[in-house]
């Protein structure tokens, strides 16, 4: 009991640490946020002042914010939505007015009617439907009494927008790398963990210890979901700011690894359900699968350090082959219907790991099947294999390499062959009265 007190303590000190790194690391990120958008919404003030003259100019630095505070990865698609939305609205909300005038209901025909355009034209919600329906109501109370509403709000618009963009792109870049890693490492780290928990439970016969594990894989929808939106992001910030483009081949070999960590996970939980339903059939276990788990865990954690130091991926390679190699060891010791179905599981996250190291799915799978060969061929020599030796040790010594014994048999199997060919034809057999 105090071992396992103290093995529970440990676990939980390192996934309060964990998570607490993930914390500072969300901290970092949402304080340079924070810094742009403050620097964006006094430039675009600043500028509207010089640029469009005096006035409020409200909408330059809330164009500006809205730019900066919408999902990394989606600045750029923001701006452009932002822009068309103004410009729907503006268009809608004149035509409009100039046909129904101003009122009450006039507001909300104006209104509706640039919400469902504007859902029409983006077939979703965003940035394009709020700007429309908003500058739609703008121009349908205020034009009336504030003549020449809408240029300046289109050019507060452009100044705004643009200012967003360029603090993004050259005044406070985000390290994309930083940000990549950032939400790959709990997928890197809950992958790893519940490998380890499957190995162990096969080598325990624990059921329900493989059952945990594949409900904590479960939830990681909402850590794919964040990476996914940092994958965009750190493409966009090598895309648009100069200051990150020596990041670029970098950020190419990280996203190239972690595209194919989602499909990886979803294989880890077919591991799971398969090693839970073997031990609960209890079908045999060789010691060379829960090996293979455990090589498999070392494996990812081998990817996470190449992707973040920007090495080869040699290491990562080497221990996924480990991986297979075991795999068709344990598969020639003999299994049952949901080991091979495991087996078969483990072979295909080992390819995508392969494919993770840059690798075309084709020579990604040779080299899995080539390794899961030669292990297997270690435990159970494949049949021809064992013909030919056996054939060499029974070559005549005249050096002739015809087996003597072997053409003796072959005579015999022949004239059996005749004599039971001749009773089908109706001949007696030898030595026997005819009927």
């Amino acid at each position: 009991m105090t071992e396992r007190g103290g093995a529970r303590v440990a676990l939980a000190r390192h996934r309060g640490g964990e998570a607490g790194k993930i914390r500072l690391r969300q901290l970092e990120i949402t304080l340079v946020i924070a810094v742009q958008s403050g620097l964006a919404a006094a430039l675009a003030a600043l500028l509207a002042q010089h640029l469009l003259g005096p006035g409020a100019h409200v909408f330059a630095p809330a164009a500006a914010v809205a730019t900066i505070a919408s999902a990394i990865g989606q600045r750029a698609r923001r701006t452009f939505e932002l822009l068309a939305g103004v410009g729907l609205g503006i268009i809608i909300g004149d035509l409009l007015r100039f046909a129904l005038g101003t009122g009450p209901w006039q507001t909300g025909m104006v209104v509706g009617l640039a919400i469902a355009t504007a859902l029409l034209v983006a077939g979703r919600g965003g940035a394009l439907v709020g700007q429309a329906g908003g500058t739609a109501v703008l121009i349908s109370t205020l034009a009336p009494m504030d003549r020449g509403l809408e240029v300046p709000r289109i050019l507060d618009a452009i100044v705004g927008s643009g200012i967003g963009l360029l603090v993004v792109a050259l005044l406070v870049p985000v390290n994309p790398i930083r940000v990549l890693d950032r939400a790959a490492a709990p997928i890197f780290e809950i992958v790893t963990h519940q490998l380890e928990e499957v190995a162990a439970s096969l080598r325990a016969r624990d059921a329900q210890r493989a059952i945990a594990a594949l409900e904590r894989l479960r939830g990681l929808e909402a850590d794919i979901g964040r990476l996914n939106e940092a994958l965009s992001g750190a493409d966009e910030v090598v895309t648009l700011a100069p200051a990150r483009w020596h990041r670029r081949a970098q950020f190419h070999r990280y996203a190239r690894g972690v595209t194919h960590l989602e499909r990886f996970a979803l294989g880890v939980r077919l591991l799971a359900r398969w090693s839970s339903t073997a031990i609960q059939y209890g079908e045999p276990i060789p010691e060379e699968l829960p090996a293979a788990m455990n090589r498999l865990g070392a494996a990812v954690r081998a990817l996470h350090i190449d992707c973040r130091k920007d090495t080869k991926f040699n290491e990562t390679k080497a221990i996924t082959l480990e991986a297979a190699d075991l795999a068709g060891r344990a598969w020639g010791h003999g299994l049952r219907a949901f080991g091979d179905a495991l087996v078969t599981d483990l072979r295909a996250a080992s390819s995508d790991l392969i494919r993770a190291t840059g690798y075309e799915a084709d020579e990604a799978n040779r080299l899995v099947r080539t390794a899961a060969g030669a292990g297997e061929a270690a435990i159970r020599p494949p049949v021809h294999r064992r013909l030919h030796r056996a054939g060499l040790r029974n070559i005549s010594a005249d050096g002739t390499g015809r087996d003597p014994r072997s053409a003796r048999r072959a005579t015999v199997r022949r004239r059996a062959e005749r004599a039971r060919n001749g009773r089908r034809a109706g001949h007696p057999r030898r030595g026997s009265p005819a009927r």
